[in-house]
This record gives structure tokens, sequence and C-alpha cells, in this order.
């Protein structure tokens, strides 16, 4: 299943390589995905690496997280540091699709993507959408299931402003009561199960408490899957 996937980023309209400049090759060549890319195990409720045969990190099973599943295609480190900030910030959506195509290529992620009602992109506060002209995570979602993606349903109703500078706990502090669902929609996620969908996941504060506003809607069942995973320091 993943070769077959990943065959399907190089089969795309030729360019060069994001990470190595090959030309002719799709905006990721089969060879840095190889290299750069290779799947490695990670806990099934924060994408965390764990050691083979090692279904759920210690951290998941000292405090259970509010997502029943999470996946990660990669660790955000070089290369796709620097290729998340270029995608986010330097007009690159047109590597939405050989990205969603890393994501998809997760082991579960298809079957998980296949059992969804409703898959719903991490938005942006007005002020960045505008500065950006996108949302890169509404562009993954697009790519991984267009016919069940739907923006404007889950809302960002606080502007929390830049987390990076901030630890987990703040982190934590400054997202909580930052997302809500559309009120006149909320019955739209009552039994369902949804998923999430976002570029990077660093603390999982964000996707924390996205999944905690559609947990009170009433979703039965809430996943969600990143492209980069911040590994833990050490």
């Amino acid at each position: 299943m993943r070769t077959g996937l990943l065959q399907k980023i190089a089969s795309a309209a030729p360019s060069r390589c994001a990470i190595c400049g090959a030309w002719p090759a799709s905006a990721l060549c089969p060879a840095c995905i190889a290299r750069f890319a290779a799947p490695q195990p990670r806990c099934r409720r924060c994408a965390l690496p764990v050691p083979a045969g090692v279904p759920v990190c210690g951290g998941c099973l000292r405090e259970t997280p509010p997502l029943d599943a999470c996946y990660a295609a990669v660790s955000y480190g070089y290369p796709w540091s620097g290729l998340v900030a270029r995608f986010k910030f330097q007009g690159e959506p047109g590597w939405a699709a050989s990205l969603a195509a890393l994501m998809r290529a997760v082991p579960q992620v298809d079957q998980e993507l296949a059992a969804a009602d409703v898959v719903l992109p991490m938005p942006l506060a007005a002020p960045r959408l505008a500065e950006r002209g996108f949302n890169q995570a509404l562009q993954l979602a697009r790519e991984l299931a267009p016919a069940k993606t739907t923006p404007k349903l889950l809302l960002r109703v606080r502007n929390t402003g830049s987390q990076s500078a901030l630890d987990k706990a703040a982190r934590q502090a400054n997202v909580k009561g930052a997302f809500g669902i559309e009120p006149l929609r909320q019955g739209e996620l009552r039994g369902k199960a949804v998923m999430l969908v976002d570029d990077v996941m660093t603390s999982g504060a964000s996707l924390h408490a996205a999944a905690a506003a559609v947990r009170q809607a009433g979703a039965a069942r809430v996943s969600a899957v990143v492209l980069a995973r911040t590994d833990p320091p050490g």
C-alpha cells in the first residue's frame, strides 16, 4: 500500500525535487522520500517515535490524550522543517498533493480516512490567512479526502498568536477555548467519526484543543493526521 501511494508522488507533473533539486521529478523525488521519509514506529495516540512493537508511549499511558488516534508522516527536522516553511510562507500550495501522499502512505491512515465521516482542517486565524493567502491544512485535507473535507465547520474563535516560544504548559493554556464549532452546524458532528488535519504537530496543544471542541459537539471518534511531528529533545 505504501509503495503504491509513494509511486503516485513520483508520477506527478515533472518539476524539480524540493529537497535535492533533481530534474525531472515531482515535488519530492523517490530517492529523497526513501532517504528522508522512511517509516518509523510511532505511538498510536500521539505520534511520537516509540521502539518497535510498542503501540502506546509512556506519556499517553499516564495521561490519555483527547485523540483516539494520531498519525505523522515524518519527524519535524531536516529537510521537512524547511520545506514546511516554504510550503506555508513562500507560496507553494502546489506541493500539497505530494505532501498529502506522504501522509496517506502512513500505515492505517487510509483506513482511518475511509472510516471518517468528516475531515476537518485546522483553521487559521484571520490575520494569518490574509497574510499567507491560503490555509495549508485545508490544502492537505482536500488532497487527502476531497469529498469529506468540511472547511468553516471547525473555527478558530480566538487568535492565540505564535506558540513557538512557549513551553508545553503555556501552549496548552494559550489555546484553551481557542476553537469552536460553527454554532448553526453543531449537529453535523453528533455521533460522527472525525479526522483532524494539520501540517505540523509540536506539543499537540492545538490539536488537543480542537479535539476537545469536536468532542463537545458530540463526535464519537476523533483522530488526527499531520505531515510532521516534533520529536522530544534528546
